[in-house]
């Protein structure tokens, strides 16, 4: 078992639901920064879509967020 196969559903709903279908490389850096909190995995995600975050907006990053935090596994 890969250790990113529990979070594939979150992964498939951040491709689906906002269009950020990242490649594995960037999976292991968002899963990287889930201990440090939603906000280092928004970071992450951003980052891992060559995304300036600090010039991201508020709704772009509540929605990646809530994406999140909805799909991570139990």
């Amino acid at each position: 078992m890969n250790r990113l196969d529990p979070y594939e559903p979150m992964f498939s709903a951040l491709c689906t639901e906002l269009g950020y279908c990242l490649h594995e490389k960037g999976q292991v850096k968002v899963v990287d920064a889930l201990p440090n909190g939603l906000d280092a995995a928004v970071r992450a995600v951003l980052q891992a879509e060559g995304h300036y975050e600090p010039a991201a907006s508020g709704d772009l990053k509540r929605g990646i967020r809530e994406c999140i935090k909805a799909n991570l596994p139990a």
